[in-house]
């Protein structure tokens, strides 16, 4: 009877306080330096769809990795129902000291509700993290049910053969909202060359130890190695929102009379971290090594063609080498060849496709421009192309045919009285011998004294002098490959960027999105003289510290960076309007690091 009683006074002033509450709430207001936290948001009425214009406070002195992230939650007692929504940041601690995040406001139903200020302690050291998630749940049960796996086809291979990295996501729990990337792992003495994948993750059902996970493919990379010995893939890391049911809370009265029958739950942020890859990398063998091995690992195919076997002199002849098959197409090397005297050759024309779907496959041509100088019979010799196949783990050598050219004497001048046009000129161009100067006056000005002598005597040594510091600052670019790709790293950055805008209006997402990483990482390769093959975001991350870049323009840098390589892990982002705010962005980062380099 007593417990009748005191259920129906719970329930009257249950009815009659339930009310608006807008509060903000921190798992921790003590943290360590580079620590997370939590921020919660909490409103709590009887009805949430009117509620509206939400605004956080400035996080100025925090980083924030997540968020808004929103959950809903409702209940109803003796038919009196009340929902309560909960809009959770992840923030990082910058720098030690106290600091007063501010507060948020949200409307309802006209009315203004205001959050009260937080403090938080940022301290130096580590601060004992908790164990236990508000939900109730640890980090070791969540691990149990999520994690990322991070495989190899090959635990052991040649230097620069394919070696394919797969990260996989596994999870038994519910992803509430999009993933944000932590740490992109590093390949140390790796070529990486990223595999197509799906923009948005499917998951498919697997079964490990008798329990089944949702299993989704977050990225695949193919790696050649450039260094033998043990080298290591460091681990992906991201931090994922899932959704954890509230556990019953024993302080709460309600939860003792009637549990939480409509399943209650809130966001966690979990750090997910794949393991790490070890690889063994051993040399290429040495017996039986063809002297025309230039580097190339895979299996290939190689062709030479030459456009005209009969020609005149000064008339072009092109000569055409193609690669094609699987290995790293786009570090292979062509072969040389030599040429007959009297022939000269110029730069090539080299184009590339390159498959990434799998195994990285495609082709590499490169198209010479020869002209003859001498009449005669002039022979190409033939062109060899060597490669190690770590299939059949030997070398292979592929020859071309010999090319013989006929070459006959062309025209080297025209007749200059063929046409009218040039009888015509005749008239005006000459004259006959004059006899009489009659009509000639002596000037008795000293010429010396002309402004006209002076300039038509200074100008061109100027002009000159020009020319020649021009010509030696060219001759001295050219001649310097790494100081010529420093000059041009901005144009050709530059470049890149007005291909980005032609793909953007194109609405061509995956293209995009290539053009625009590549210039601003082409553009870093080229001013600080790194390699494809040695560069990486933490090295170009270093030589802009060294070069006294602003650090926050440098993180900037890396953020955007690392969002573009993870840009499918946001498939609700409307993608005209994120491709617009990378490319702003990027230009912004490449225009600000070109002006901080000039000083």
């Amino acid at each position: 009877m007593l417990v009748r009683l005191l259920l129906s006074v719970f329930i009257f002033l249950f009815h009659i306080s339930i009310a608006q509450t807008f509060t903000a709430t921190v798992d921790n207001n003590t943290v360590a330096e580079n620590e997370r936290f939590q921020l919660n948001f909490i409103f709590e009425g009887k009805e949430l769809n009117a509620l509206k214009n939400f605004n956080p406070p400035s996080f100025n002195n925090f980083k924030v990795l997540s968020g808004p992230n929103q959950s809903t939650s409702m209940q109803i007692i003796n038919g009196v129902s009340s929902s309560s929504l909960t809009l959770s940041y992840i923030l990082l601690s910058n720098t030690i000291g106290t600091y007063n995040i501010g507060s948020a406001s949200i409307q309802y139903d006209g009315q203004t509700f205001n959050t009260n200020p937080i403090k938080i302690t940022v301290v130096k050291g580590s601060v004992k993290p908790k164990d236990e998630k508000q939900s109730g749940v640890s980090d070791q049960e969540i691990a149990e049910n999520l994690f990322i796996k991070a495989s190899i086809d090959k635990s052991r291979a040649y230097l620069g053969e394919q070696i394919t990295v797969t990260y996989k996501l596994y999870t038994r729990l519910t992803i509430a909202a999009q993933m944000s990337v932590d740490k992109l792992p590093q390949y140390q003495g790796f070529w990486a060359e990223e595999l197509e994948t799906a923009r948005n993750i499917t998951f498919n059902t697997e079964v490990i130890d008798g329990k089944q996970y949702k299993v989704g493919l977050l990225k695949r990379v193919a790696l050649f190695p450039n260094q033998t010995g043990k080298l290591e893939v460091t681990p992906l890391e991201l931090t994922i929102p899932i959704q954890i049911q509230k556990k019953k809370n024993p302080q709460n009265i309600w939860d003792d009379f009637f549990g939480d029958p409509f399943g209650r739950s809130e966001i966690v942020q979990y750090p997910a971290k794949s393991n790490t890859l070890k690889i063994d990398i051993i040399p290429l063998p040495q017996n039986n090594k063809p002297d025309s091995f230039r580097g190339a690992v895979g299996d290939y195919n190689f062709s030479a063609s030459i456009d005209k076997r009969k020609t005149k002199t000064n008339e072009p002849v092109t000569l055409k080498l193609e690669i094609t098959g699987s290995g790293n197409i786009k570090l292979l090397e062509l072969p040389p060849f030599e040429l007959p005297n009297g022939v000269e050759k110029y730069d090539p024309k080299i184009n590339e496709q390159i498959r990434r779907t799998g195994t990285i496959s495609g082709s590499k041509t490169a198209e010479y421009l020869l002209i003859p100088r001498i009449a005669g019979v002039r022979e190409i010799p033939e062109i060899e192309f060597s490669y190690f196949n770590p299939e059949l783990k030997s070398y292979r050598s592929i020859k071309s045919q010999k090319f013989v050219l006929e070459i006959e004497q062309g025209s080297v001048t025209a007749d200059v009285y063929t046409d009218k046009q040039s009888v015509k000129q005749l008239d005006s161009d000459i004259r006959f011998i004059k006899t009489d100067f009659n009509d000639i006056k002596i000037k008795s000005e000293l010429l010396l004294l002309q402004p006209g002598f002076w300039i038509a005597g200074i100008v061109p040594l100027f002009i000159a002098g020009g020319l020649i510091y021009w010509k030696r600052k060219q001759d001295k670019l050219y001649g310097n490959t790494k100081l010529l790709q420093y000059s041009k790293a901005e144009k050709v950055a530059r470049k890149r960027f007005k291909n980005a805008k032609k793909l953007l209006e194109q609405k061509n997402v995956e293209a995009f999105y290539s053009e625009i990483s590549q210039a601003l990482f082409g553009y870093l390769e080229d001013k600080f003289q790194i390699s494809k093959s040695e560069f990486t975001l933490d090295r170009a991350v270093d030589e802009l510290l060294k070069r006294n870049v602003n650090p926050e323009l440098v993180r900037k840098m890396r953020v955007n960076a690392e969002k573009c390589e993870f840009i499918r892990f946001a498939p609700n982002t409307n993608p005209t309007q994120a491709m617009n705010e990378m490319f702003n962005s990027f230009s912004d980062v490449v225009i600000d690091i070109e002006r901080y380099i000039s000083k």
